[in-house]
C-alpha cells in the first residue's frame, strides 16, 4: 500500500466548502468525473454506504467511515473490482478563504491515477 497527499487553496469559506462535501447532492457540481451519488441519504454520516457514478457510468462502491463536521474531516473506503482505497477529507480556514486536503492510501497504481481527477475536483471545490 501507498500514501499519497493532495491540497488546494481556494478563495470560498471554509463552512461553504464544507458544505459541498456533506451534502451529497453537490459533488458533481465541483468534482467533474461525478455524474451522482446513489445512497440512503444524501447528507454525509457515519456509516452510510453507496455508490458513486462516474461520467463514464462506472459505479463505484463507498462507506464512510468518519465525519467530523466540528473539526470538518471525513473518511471513506472505495472499491473499484479489487482495487481498495482509503480517503481522509479536511477543511479549514486560511487566509483569504480556505485549504482543503486529501490523503489517500492504496495501490501506488491507483493512486497515481486517481491524484490528478482528485487535484482538479479540490480546485473547484475550494472555487466560488
Amino acid at each position: 500500500m501507498a500514501s499519497l497527499s493532495i491540497h488546494a487553496v481556494g478563495p470560498i469559506d471554509a463552512g461553504a466548502a464544507w458544505q459541498r462535501y456533506v451534502r451529497l447532492d453537490e459533488w458533481a457540481s465541483w468534482a467533474p468525473q461525478i455524474r451522482r451519488v446513489h445512497a440512503d441519504r444524501r447528507m454525509l454520516v457515519p456509516g452510510l454506504t453507496g455508490q458513486v457514478e462516474s461520467v463514464a457510468g462506472i459505479r463505484v462502491p463507498f462507506r464512510v467511515e468518519a465525519v467530523d463536521c466540528v473539526r470538518r474531516t471525513w473518511s471513506w473506503r472505495v472499491r473499484v473490482g479489487p482495487v481498495r482505497m482509503r480517503l481522509h477529507h479536511e477543511v479549514r480556514a486560511a487566509e483569504g478563504g480556505c485549504r482543503t486536503d486529501l490523503a489517500m492510501n492504496g495501490p501506488g497504481l491507483a493512486l497515481a491515477a486517481y491524484a490528478p481527477l482528485a487535484r482538479f475536483a479540490l480546485r473547484r471545490l475550494v472555487r466560488r
